[in-house]
Formats: C-alpha cells, sequence, structure tokens
C-alpha cells in the first residue's frame, strides 16, 4: 500500500530556521510514522505553479501580490489536493512597524490564506494574532510551533562557569534588532562581558560601525553548525524587532543557556519554558538586563521539559499527524509505518 505524499514547497532556501525545519520535516523518524515527506524547490521568479503529484501539498512559500497568482493557478491545477499554508513570515509586529496600507495588507493575507484548507502558524502568539485579526478561520488554524531535532543541543556541555559571553546568533538584519544590542551593551562598564555575534547579512556594516571597534564585541560570521555558535556562548540574547517563533530560542533553552527576549510575537511562547523578559524594546531596557546578569548569574539550569526526552520532536510530529488527519483524505491513505 502506498505512503500518504506530502510534498512541501519552499522559494527561499537561505541557511536558516526555516530551512533547519524543513531538514527535520524531511528526516524525522517521528514525522516519518503518519507520511513520507518530501521537499521541492520552487523558483521565486515563477508566476505559474502546475499539478504537483502528492497528497497533500505543504506551502512555505512567501506570500505577496505579486505571487498571489502563482497560488491562484497552483490552486486550480490541484484542485482536488488537500493544501496547507505555514506563515513563517507575518507577526503583529511585523505589520506595526512594515507595512503602511493595513486593509490592503489584510486583504492579501485573507485572500491568499483563504486558497488552503489549513494555515499553519508558527506560535501561539502568532495563531492568537491571525485569529484576532480574523485572517484565518478558527476551524481552518492550527498551531504547531516551529522544531528539529534538539538532541544535540540537549547533549551540550553546560556554559564554564568562569566565562561571561553573551551570543547574538541570526541573520544581521533590522529585524533581529542586534543594533539594539550592541548599542545597550557598549553602554555597560563590565570589562570582562563579551558579545560574540554569529551571522552574516545587509547589516552587518552598519553593525560593526555601531560595535566602533570595542574590544569586547567580536562578529564571529556565518557558522555551519548552530551548535559551534551555541557551545561557545552562555547567554542568547534575542531582541528581535518580530519574530513569528524564534527557532534559537528554544535550542538555547533546551542547551540550557539563559535567555533574554523582547515580549512580542513568537517570543512570548518561550517565556513559560524559562526565557526572561526584556521589559520594553529599547537600549535602556537592555542595558539593565545586561547588568542585571553581572548582578545574578551567567548561568541557569536547564528547563526539565525541554532538557530531558524528546517530547519537543513528539509533540512536533503529532500535531503535523493530527493535522493530517483533519483532512479530507481516503482512509487508505494513512498507512501508518511501524
Amino acid at each position: 500500500m502506498s505512503r500518504l505524499r506530502v510534498v512541501h514547497l519552499v522559494d527561499d532556501t537561505t541557511a536558516g530556521g526555516v530551512m533547519r525545519v524543513l531538514e527535520h520535516v524531511t528526516t524525522s523518524p517521528e514525522m516519518a510514522l503518519t507520511a513520507a515527506h518530501m521537499l521541492r524547490v520552487v523558483d521565486r521568479r515563477d508566476l505559474f505553479l502546475g499539478s504537483v503529484d502528492a497528497d497533500v501539498i505543504v506551502s512555505h512559500l512567501s506570500i505577496s501580490w505579486r505571487r498571489l497568482p502563482m497560488f491562484l493557478t497552483l490552486r486550480a491545477s490541484n484542485p482536488k489536493i488537500p493544501m496547507v499554508h505555514v506563515e513563517h513570515s507575518y507577526t503583529e509586529n511585523f505589520v506595526a512597524i512594515n507595512v503602511l496600507h493595513r486593509k490592503r495588507f489584510a486583504s492579501l493575507l485573507r485572500t491568499s490564506y483563504a486558497l488552503f484548507d489549513r494555515v499553519v502558524a508558527v506560535s501561539h502568539a502568532q495563531g492568537g494574532w491571525l485569529k484576532k485579526r480574523r485572517y484565518v478561520s478558527e476551524a481552518a488554524l492550527h498551531v504547531i510551533q516551529s522544531c528539529t531535532d534538539m538532541s544535540s543541543f540537549r547533549n551540550l556541555a553546560p556554559p564554564q562557569a568562569d566565562r561571561k559571553i553573551i551570543g547574538a546568533i541570526g541573520r544581521l538584519d533590522r529585524q533581529k534588532g542586534f543594533d539594539t544590542l550592541i548599542t545597550a551593551f557598549r553602554q555597560c562598564p563590565d570589562r570582562d562581558i563579551a558579545l560574540h555575534i554569529y551571522g552574516e547579512g545587509s547589516e552587518e556594516k552598519t553593525l560593526r560601525l555601531l560595535a566602533d571597534e570595542d574590544p569586547r564585541i567580536h562578529f564571529k560570521g556565518f557558522v555551519q553548525d548552530p551548535m559551534t555558535a551555541m557551545s561557545s556562548v552562555d547567554v542568547v540574547a534575542m531582541p528581535s524587532r518580530w519574530e513569528a517563533y524564534g527557532l534559537v530560542a528554544i535550542e538555547a533553552l533546551c542547551a540550557g543557556r539563559k535567555l533574554l527576549v523582547n515580549d512580542l510575537d513568537g517570543m512570548v511562547d518561550h517565556i513559560p519554558l524559562g526565557a526572561q523578559v526584556v521589559e520594553a524594546n529599547s537600549v535602556t531596557a537592555w542595558r539593565t538586563a545586561i547588568n542585571r546578569l553581572n548582578e545574578n548569574s551567567y548561568h541557569s539550569s536547564p528547563n526539565t521539559e525541554i532538557s530531558q526526552g524528546r517530547a519537543l520532536e513528539m509533540r512536533f510530529a503529532n500535531r503535523w499527524g493530527d493535522l493530517l488527519m483533519s483532512l479530507d483524505l481516503a482512509p487508505e491513505k494513512f498507512n501508518f509505518a511501524n
């Protein structure tokens, strides 16, 4: 009997959280229990997508007015195949900061999401926003927090007792708020602390100018293996201006690293698991948070729920399984693997 075939469409293969989640989706033994998950890369220049050989189509594509005809042709070419969209990008704070014509943008989201049988939010905070704004009906909305194989992070050695290294890990992009972090860090008087910045991007030149050759700030560049960055730091700082979920956050918590986050969007999901909230997204608030680390400790005990077992990976797989079961599929398609 054939397995359920789920084809995931992606148009941005830049190294980062989305591709790492998709690698997990297509290689995880837990995910393979309910379906065969395959990846198909879509050229961003394509305005037409024809039929897809799949039982379920899952879009990880970026939504825009320019791409709307592509979504329409995808739906028209696959009228009997259930389609799911995973929203990796848009959040309440993204709209507040970046969108000028709010009603027009709302029309784009409602029109695009209506083409899909289900829409996946990658955090509870994002899902609450999508529901509150009525971009997605409650019946169509599923929340599946992003996940990768966390075993390597759980097995990382704890931070060294005599180190005080803050890590900023991610694209050097305005979204990540590293400019706020650097400015706040430079105002902290402790000469024994360090800030290590892992990543590359369009804001690197600006961030280096802000650092102004402060000897405590080190730009480490992009590292292929996220374990390299996580093992080298004691605290992870995420001053994001918007963030759908923040995969680095859950990885930091799994690794037993202290985590500082802004109280917004998907960052809120990490607070019950031990993330420490920076009260305001400002230089003053982040300077205060860093100084408090000096008063208390740069090290923390790992949260039992996420540092033991494979609970996160199993929850991720189970929620994808629940979503697939909710679709109008023939029962024989669910040939669960043993």
